[in-house]
C-alpha cells in the first residue's frame, strides 16, 4: 500500500461519511426520476446540489437491486450539464483530451490518481452498504485511468469529490462554464 492509497482511503472515508449524514430524500428522488425520465435505481444521495439545491450529480450503490453490479458510482443527473458535455463530446473534445493523456506525464499522472480516488470512494461506500463489489473491483468510470471514454461520468466525479480531483471533468467544467455551472441555477426540472 502507497502513502497515497491511505491518503485517498482517508478521504473517501471523509467524503462518505459527509454523504451517507444526509442520505437522499424522497423530493431528491423524485426530483432526479424527472432528471432523468426513469426512476434512479441505487441512488444513496446527493453527491452535488446546484446553489438553488436541486441535485447535479448523485451517488448511486455498487450494487443495484437484483444484484446488477453498477460501476459509474458518480452519476450526472442534471440535464442542464448533460446536454452541455454532450456539446463537448460532439465536438470531438475527447480526442484532444485522449492526446493530452499521452503527451503529459502531470495530467495522466492526476488522471490516474483520480481513478484510485473513485475506486478508494465506491469501495469505502460498498462497505457502508454491505455491497459486492467484486464484479467491478479494479473499473471505475469514464474510461479511467488510461483514456477518456465519457466526460458525463469524468465531470460527476468532479462535481462529487470536489475540483482538483479528475483532472479531465475539471477541463470540462471549464469547457461548459457558458453553459453550465454549479454555482449559477439554470435548472429546467420544477422541485415540486
Amino acid at each position: 500500500m502507497t502513502n497515497n492509497d491511505t491518503i485517498f482511503e482517508q478521504e473517501a472515508k471523509r467524503l462518505v461519511d459527509t454523504l451517507m449524514a444526509q442520505p437522499a430524500t424522497q423530493s431528491d428522488i423524485d426530483i432526479v426520476e424527472r432528471q432523468l425520465g426513469r426512476y434512479p435505481r441505487g441512488m444513496v444521495a446527493v453527491g452535488a446540489r446546484c446553489v438553488c439545491g436541486r441535485p447535479l450529480a448523485v451517488v448511486t450503490r455498487p450494487m443495484l437491486p437484483g444484484g446488477i453490479p453498477f460501476p459509474t458510482t458518480c452519476y450526472l443527473t442534471s440535464p442542464e450539464a448533460v446536454k452541455a458535455v454532450s456539446h463537448v463530446e460532439a465536438a470531438g473534445v475527447m480526442r484532444e483530451y485522449n492526446d493530452l493523456l499521452a503527451e503529459d506525464e502531470t495530467v495522466a499522472h492526476a488522471y490516474a490518481d483520480a481513478h484510485q480516488r473513485y475506486l478508494a470512494f465506491r469501495h469505502e461506500l460498498a462497505e457502508r452498504l454491505g455491497d459486492d463489489e467484486s464484479h467491478i473491483a479494479l473499473t471505475s468510470a469514464g474510461g479511467m485511468p488510461t483514456r477518456v471514454k465519457c466526460l458525463h461520468a469524468l465531470l460527476a466525479q468532479t462535481l462529487v469529490m470536489g475540483e482538483g480531483v479528475n483532472p479531465i471533468g475539471d477541463l470540462t467544467l471549464a469547457r461548459i462554464v457558458d453553459e453550465f455551472a454549479p454555482n449559477v441555477c439554470r435548472c429546467s426540472i420544477d422541485a415540486e
